[in-house]
């Protein structure tokens, strides 16, 4: 009988076209689907919890897939990632239920986006934050955040809508953090540090769904109040509006990180 074997990865996305397997690109799932093979022999096809977009990290995706293979649940760790590049990471094997299924289980996914408000760009932190040249107004920012939390038609935050029957969604946290740096590896909320040298200002959204590009639309938004640009008011009204031009431009990929995923 087939054993149902569960991953938790985590990536840089900065080479690969996204999650999805994609013809002529190369993809995280194409990569670690291979990797599978290479092991085993058998060809797979991973089911996970989050499609992310070429560039968009994760700290904690989670995948399974369905295997012949006696391999030991936790041997399954070390074995992938001997033939896996440096920039993916198993960072735990388990064996599941049969009617485990990453993609449909999911309860809920927690994203954080890392802003860096600097003049001066840093070509280490360049791949993993978005820069801002001047200062942001974060408690401007949080207030707007705070109107996100609760069930919602995000349909405003969506790039090419419709994508799904639905844009409802439900937030059970929005928050903004202000930091001296950021814990790259962790899925712990990020600690708040009002230190004269806390440059990094990092999204935290929580939710029990996310549609395409929505995550990224809303930091885009978040910004335009955080320069100033928007008041609190224009950034209800776009909320509002349900329609993706009245909202402001789209966050970089780079920024974007899956953290974790509830079951």
């Amino acid at each position: 009988m087939a054993r149902n074997i569960r991953l938790t990865l985590a990536y840089d996305g900065t080479r690969y076209a996204g999650w999805q397997v994609q013809r002529d690109r190369v993809s995280v799932q194409s990569t670690v689907e291979a990797s599978i093979e290479a092991l085993t022999g058998e060809r797979v096809s991973l089911l996970s919890a989050g499609r992310t977009d070429a560039g968009v990290h994760a700290l904690g995706q989670v995948v399974n897939f369905f295997t012949e293979s006696t391999i030991p649940p936790d041997k399954w760790q070390p074995a992938l990632q001997t033939r896996l590049p440096h920039d993916i990471v198993v960072r735990d094997s388990q064996e599941v239920p049969a009617d485990f299924h990453a993609t449909y289980g999911a309860k809920l996914k927690r994203y954080r986006y890392v802003i860096h408000e600097s003049r001066i760009e840093n070509p280490f932190i360049r791949p993993f934050a978005w820069r801002q040249n001047g200062p942001l107004d974060v408690d401007a920012m949080q207030n707007a955040a705070d109107l996100l939390v609760g069930t919602h038609d995000f349909r405003s935050f969506e790039s090419h809508w419709p994508n799904t029957d639905t844009s409802v969604r439900t937030m059970f946290e929005a928050r903004l953090t202000r930091a001296s740096g950021w814990n790259v590896w962790g899925a712990a909320p990020v600690s708040a540090d009002p230190g004269a040298d806390a440059d990094y200002i990092v999204f935290e959204i929580v939710g029990d769904g996310f549609l395409y590009n929505m995550v990224r639309s809303i930091v885009g938004t978040l910004v335009c109040v955080g320069r100033r640009a928007w008041t609190l008011a224009q950034f209800q009204h776009a909320f509002q509006a349900l329609d993706r031009n009245v909202a402001g431009e789209t966050a970089p990929a780079q920024g974007l990180f899956l953290v974790s995923v509830t079951y």
